[in-house]
């Protein structure tokens, strides 16, 4: 897969996309990504990527004439089916969202800046806008690394054991399970006796049961869309007589 990137500080990219599992699947091939600098495309000495509002207001607008020709500078290299604009407007990044993207064969991410990215980018230019939820950060450019780690754990080979990935939170609509390790007891808090008995069908059940345990405990507007088994429809039903609701 090839992730083009395009910002005014390419320099947030730099250590994150050389560490961890990035830095593998990049320095496997499994993943390139290109960071490109916005400044680059501008049409005047100063290399300027911003100008005022119209109808006046505070702060800076980026403009559409180095936006759009960084993107289309990309034609060759990249398909451009999904243009993105990380935008605090976008839709909320979920993992379902995640999987459609790791299917596609590339991307391009445009990291906002100011007060915000002139209009016609995002009618024109954009396929789509994501945002990672309901608060502003300074610029897209965390966004970005944070839609690149997410994609990238999902492509072939990335993850070592793919059952990691398969458990994670979100990646069937519920949260994931509760993790131990050594020591088997840690002042006076026990790991529970099921994981430790070796009895693998036992295990299985017990971390279904706690992940929707979990979900409904800290998010129980996902049940409600979760695909549940008749398994987990027994498990809720058990969860329901050990933690009755108030009389």
């Amino acid at each position: 897969m090839r992730i083009d990137i395009l910002t005014i500080f390419p320099g947030v990219f730099q250590a994150p996309l050389g560490a961890g599992l990035l830095g593998k699947a990049i320095e496997a091939g499994s993943l390139e990504v290109v960071v490109s600098d916005i400044r680059d495309f501008a049409d005047d000495p100063h290399r300027s990527v911003d100008d005022a509002p119209f109808g006046g207001g505070p702060g800076m607008v980026m403009k559409c004439g180095p936006l759009f020709a960084a993107v289309e500078s990309l034609e060759e290299r990249n398909s451009l089916r999904r243009v993105i604009l990380l935008s605090p407007k976008g839709r909320r990044l979920t993992q379902d969202i995640v999987k459609e993207l790791a299917a596609a064969p590339d991307m391009v991410l445009i990291c906002g800046r100011y007060e915000g990215v002139d209009e016609r980018v995002g009618q024109a230019l954009c396929t789509d806008e994501l945002s990672l939820g309901d608060y502003v950060l300074s610029g897209g450019e965390f966004a970005a690394l944070v839609v690149v780690d997410a994609v990238g754990r999902m492509l072939p080979g990335v993850v070592g054991d793919w059952e990691s990935v398969e458990t994670d939170s979100f990646y069937h609509g519920i949260l994931g399970p509760p993790q131990y390790t050594r020591p088997a007891s840690f002042r006076g808090i026990q790991v529970p006796e099921v994981l430790r008995q070796g009895n693998h069908e036992a295990i299985r059940r017990y971390r279904r049961k706690e992940a929707l345990r979990a979900t409904l405990r800290q998010r129980p507007e996902l049940m409600a869309k979760a695909d549940k088994s008749k398994e987990d429809e027994e498990l809720l039903q058990e969860i329901e007589r050990e933690e009755p609701g108030p009389a």
